[in-house]
């Protein structure tokens, strides 16, 4: 696990604005209230450009290495090559290495950045941290060319102002000016005479690592459909994708015209563009009064959009393009089912992994843009197995191993300024950590870690372990299953923010399991077992077992018995006699999928599996109510629930149902998820 920073020629070059200026600390546990970072509305949303003249003889083997924080864009020579990072921090910040052979030629060639400093304290980014800059080394044929320093040109971008942020304070919407004299910036002889001279930070401790995953593709999508309206178009891109928009128009200088964009359409058959997600996607091109092409810097998820166009202003519909964005997807699998409804919901969930997958696992791509433990266990290992690739996997675990310096037991969201934990995400993580070595054999890359897991697990019994080995009074929320209605009635005050001081089964159930799985990881790496479990499961019997009914209780506190509370005492075989198995059959044939969603869906079906339901399962997952409903419901991509209204701001592109792609089709369930008797 340990790597040596690369160390850059380039410093790191900002603005005036933030060359001097302190790093504010963004981190702190969830209920530590006592010093939250200040929120600065007056340093937000800043589009800070910068450009470079530089010349070559030989165009072969030209590589850059670059970063930026928060991110860039690149352009060489007028043209779009990339853009960055995937989120860090500081102390282990990520640059990509680029080849720019084929985006040069001899003589004099211009490298122009678009960076971004977002400033809002989110899940997307460490913004609001008062840290921006870009840093870049650039190599000809081995030797060093060109680095950033005070030689770069900088200006900040004025065609971007706020239009109103969306989601979760994720993103600022955005109200571009085609008139901004920047706009343009990237191309070779753009005049840039009244630049300044970049500014190089005096507060930049970052010590920078090759990203370990890929680059993103860009697809660029042509509409569906494009639908005359009295005042503009109605523009159907045929699916949920993400990305920007982008298209040519002419009118008159600083009229607007009006863009909203929606995954649904009305009832009317307008443009739903207040999202169930609680986004309200409008943003707005003002024009120059010559041919503009709208530039689109964040990107969000969406299918329809409808333009409102000035009188008198023409678009070009040949140019009316979705550009798409999404990490390379090489798909190794097949289905193994030949039926009309196990395909469709196949190819349901191929398409949301293929389309979904960003930079990292998101759980949604508009609300949140969120890189969730949780929901990212399932999403990356329904991903890894149909592509057969697990650098994203590796990097994940990576990630949330970091978060340990704010917490021995790990954050919910990595690499960002969003301060959340939820109880049982660093425990799911552990079974991801399991199929992930027997999958690949890359035993070396568990063993590098596999103290840092074990710590999670010493934090925990430290912290919260009682008596009896069970956890009890837990300052992290414990979610068991989302949204609430879908816990089975799971009898326990599992309210956010407050402490939990009911001993209950579903945090203890993965906790045992938890440990199960690190034993399991040790036996392969030829290591003692990290503890015994047999105590644990002794009281977890012990606490929640109902021997008439034989089947578990929700806590030491109720008589209720919920599907969470058996499903995962099932999947992690903590049950102390055959029938309870065989009563959690039967109440999965009973309830179906009706009472389990992001978190309690995969145990189950994973656990059916092992039991050789191969029936059942089929029968879930081409359930009438469950992915059926979605795509009964149009989807095109998995929601974020059996149907729209299932909660109160469901994402129509939402990864973690992703996960039914994994029960269609074949890696070696039966033998990858067992656990020894230990």
């Amino acid at each position: 696990m340990k790597e040596e920073p690369e160390v850059f020629a380039g410093y790191w070059i900002t603005t005036e604005e933030f060359c001097n200026l302190t790093p504010q600390n963004m981190f702190h546990r969830q209920l530590d209230r006592s010093s939250l970072p200040a929120v600065e509305p007056e340093r937000q949303n800043r589009h800070i450009l910068f450009r470079r003249k530089f010349t070559l003889t030989a165009t072969d083997n030209v590589i850059l290495h670059i970063s930026a924080d928060d991110y860039y864009k690149l352009y060489v020579n007028g043209v779009f090559v990339t853009q960055g990072p995937a989120a860090g921090y500081s102390f282990h910040y990520f640059y990509n290495r680029v080849d720019l052979s084929k985006f040069v030629h001899p003589g004099e060639n211009t490298i122009a950045v678009h960076t971004y400093y977002q400033g809002l304290i989110n899940r997307v980014w460490v913004s609001g941290d008062r840290q921006h800059g870009l840093l870049l080394d650039l190599f000809a044929q081995g030797k060093l060319l060109l680095a950033s320093d005070e030689s770069f040109l900088c200006r900040v971008h004025s065609g971007f102002s706020a239009a109103g942020k969306a989601g979760y304070e994720t993103q600022f919407l955005e109200r571009y000016d085609a008139a901004a004299p920047e706009v343009g910036f990237e191309q070779p002889e753009f005049d840039d005479s009244g630049w300044n001279p970049a500014k190089i930070r005096r507060h930049a401790a970052y010590r920078m690592f090759r990203q370990p995953t890929a680059q993103l593709e860009f697809e660029s999508i042509a509409p569906a459909a494009v639908e005359p309206l009295a005042n503009g178009f109605r523009i159907d891109f045929g699916a949920i994708y993400v990305g920007s928009l982008t298209f040519r128009a002419r009118g008159k200088r600083a009229d607007e015209i009006e863009m909203r964009f929606g995954q649904e359409l009305n009832e009317d058959g307008s443009v739903r563009h207040q999202l169930r997600a609680n986004c309200n996607y409008i943003e707005f091109l003002r024009l120059s009064g010559n041919v503009d092409t709208l530039n689109q810097f964040d990107y969000k998820s969406f299918r329809y959009v409808e333009l409102l166009l000035p009188p008198g202003c023409e678009i070009e519909p040949d140019s009316l393009r979705l550009c798409a964005r999404h990490y390379p997807f090489p798909l190794k699998a097949l289905c193994n089912r030949t039926d009309e409804k196990s395909l469709a919901v196949w190819k349901l969930c191929v398409d949301t992994l293929h389309y979904g997958m960003q930079e990292v696992i998101q759980d949604c791509m508009e609300r949140e843009k969120g890189y969730y433990l949780g929901d990212a266990c399932y999403s990356l290992l329904a991903w890894s197995i149909l592509t057969k690739d697990f650098a994203p996997m590796e990097k994940f675990f990576d990630d949330f191993l970091r978060t340990s310096f704010i917490n021995r037991g790990l954050m919910t969201c990595a690499a960002c300024s969003f301060m959340q934990e939820i109880a049982e995400y660093p425990l799911i993580m552990f079974l991801l950590l399991m199929e992930y070595c027997r999958l690949t054999g890359n035993l070396e890359f568990a063993r590098e870690r596999y103290a840092a897991f074990a710590d999670i697990l010493d934090f925990y019994r430290e912290e919260y372990a009682e008596a009896d080995g069970l956890l009890n009074h837990l300052d992290k929320w414990c979610v068991v299953e989302w949204p609430a209605n879908l816990r089975d009635g799971y009898d326990v005050d599992l309210t956010e923010g407050k402490r939990c001081d009911t001993k209950h089964n579903a945090l203890n159930a993965w906790y045992i399991g938890a440990i199960k799985c690190l034993n399991e990881v040790a036996a392969m790496l030829g290591q003692p077992p990290y503890a015994e479990t047999a105590p644990l499961e002794k009281a977890f019997v012990a606490a929640f077992y109902d021997p008439a009914k034989q089947r578990f209780r929700d806590s030491v506190s109720t008589d209720h018995i919920s599907l969470p509370g058996n499903v995962f005492a099932a999947f992690f075989e903590l049950f102390p006699d055959r029938e309870g198995v065989r009563n959690t059959v039967a109440m999965i044939r009973e309830k179906r999928l009706s009472q389990s969603l992001l978190f309690v869906t995969f145990p189950l079906l994973a656990f059916l599996r092992r039991e050789g339901e191969t029936e059942l399962i089929h029968e879930l997952l081409t359930d009438k109510d469950a992915w059926l409903r979605m795509l009964s419901e149009g989807a095109t991509r998995t929601f974020e629930g059996w149907y729209k209204d299932q909660k109160w701001n469901t994402s129509l592109f939402h990864l973690t149902m992703s996960l039914g792609a994994l029960f269609l089709t074949d890696w070696e369930m039966e033998r990858i998820l067992r656990f020894s008797r230990r």
